[in-house]
């Protein structure tokens, strides 16, 4: 049995760590801060009795358990992030633990009256009587992804104090920067050596994902023409307002406030302007590659369009692929899915298989050689203050994690 009280002390742990990557900064990881659980980690992993502990100059840690079977066994792999998003501050991280939650309101900062509510949160509501971990309401909690690093951590010491449960070789892998888009950039794949592996990264329990978006980012950089305004009648040109047509231009609907499920969607996401100039930022996401590849276009017939219009090049788009969908890579060897969803079943958790709507180092991975699907690590409410974790989700997830082990090594007998 998984245990309760060690689960919450290593998760814990983990959290009170800031870990914030830093899409700005150049080296890997993106900031000093993640060596900090990184070396933890890494000691950890040693301590529980783990071979082959590794970290490399650029903070990826691997570690084996050998396999306790006389017969070959595919080679598995566990992965998830260490560091947290840069969306919402990760520093000085106080979690707070509610027993038996009653399905009621739970006051996280009664000074600053932050509440995390079932009345907006409705997913609360599926953990009444459980044992909910929270933010204090001043920062994110961190559950993504060090819940994920809690339950394989804690899936691969289980399976150590218990060789009764046979298994092959399972490596494990932590990584930096996932949440900035680079988690996957500098993973060695070779090195890790699995047939095939899981990133622990998924939200609420039973989500079993091998689908995600195809993405990409665009700049869009509008040119003005800065003239005393006293003087400006036909020889200013306001960059403003032709960022404002382009943006008028794009299919209002088609936003992440408006769409679900395998709805794509252009977001645009940052916009610094003056007169001179502006400059848009957007990202660009369908799950089907002809839509996605249709939504790229429009982008730049869009600015071919208002050049022609204004009769000179005031707008150019550049437009950056950044990830696939990993079904590609993945529908090939399904059966690492239908795996996932027996050990789900066996351990008692109907599997909720779905399409991300976003991406994960597993999406790279496939496209690296090593197909990856992703499973629930139990989180809500990601990058923000009111992120939340059950404790039993997580104990469900490192029971999913050995339960996987076994099935293939029974699977391979």
């Amino acid at each position: 049995m998984i245990s309760k009280e060690q689960i919450i002390k290593r998760f814990t742990s983990y959290v009170t760590v800031d870990t914030e990557s830093d899409p700005s900064s150049e080296t890997t990881p993106s900031t000093a801060k993640q060596w900090d659980l990184a070396n933890k980690l890494a000691e950890e992993l040693k301590a529980i009795g783990m071979h082959d502990v590794s970290i490399d100059d650029n903070a990826y840690i691997m570690a084996t358990l050998p396999s306790n079977v006389n017969h070959d066994v595919p080679t598995i792999g566990f992965i998830s992030h260490f560091d947290t998003s840069p969306d919402f501050t990760g520093a000085s991280v106080n979690p707070q633990i509610i027993d038996n939650y009653d399905g009621k309101d739970i006051i996280l900062n009664e000074a600053e009256n932050i509440v995390l509510s079932p009345d907006y949160f409705e997913d609360l509501l599926l953990y009444k009587g459980q044992t909910l971990i929270t933010t204090d309401g001043t920062t994110l909690l961190g559950a993504d992804d060090k819940a994920g690093i809690c339950e394989i951590v804690s899936a691969m010491e289980y399976l150590i104090n218990h060789p009764e449960i046979k298994h092959g070789n399972i490596n494990v892998g932590f990584t930096p920067d996932e949440e900035i888009g680079r988690g996957a950039h500098k993973f060695d794949v070779e090195k890790f050596g699995a047939d095939w592996a899981y990133t622990m990264d998924g939200s609420q329990i039973g989500e079993l994902e091998y689908e995600n978006f195809n993405a990409a980012g665009a700049v869009v950089k509008v040119k003005g023409k800065i003239v005393h305004p006293g003087y400006a009648k036909g020889k200013m040109i306001n960059s403003m307002y032709i960022a404002t047509e382009f943006i008028n231009s794009l299919p209002r609907m088609e936003t992440p406030e408006h769409t679900e499920g395998y709805q794509g969607f252009f977001h645009l996401h940052d916009i610094k302007g003056n007169v001179e100039e502006t400059i848009l930022e957007y990202i660009i996401r369908d799950h089907d590659k002809g839509h996605f590849e249709a939504r790229k276009e429009v982008m730049t017939k869009l600015t071919k369009e208002l050049n022609r219009q204004y009769g000179r090049e005031v707008i150019t788009t550049e437009i950056k692929d950044q990830y696939y969908n990993m079904r590609e890579k993945i529908q090939p060897v399904k059966h690492i899915v239908n795996l996932a969803e027996e050990a789900m079943i066996q351990v008692g958790i109907k599997p909720l298989t779905k399409a991300i709507r976003g991406g994960t180092d597993g999406s790279q991975l496939s496209y690296m050689g090593l197909p990856c699907p992703n499973i629930f690590a139990g989180g809500h409410n990601f990058h923000g203050r009111y992120e939340y974790v059950p404790v039993e989700s997580m104990i469900k997830a490192t029971e999913v994690i050995c339960k996987i082990a076994e099935l293939v090594a029974q699977e391979s007998h």
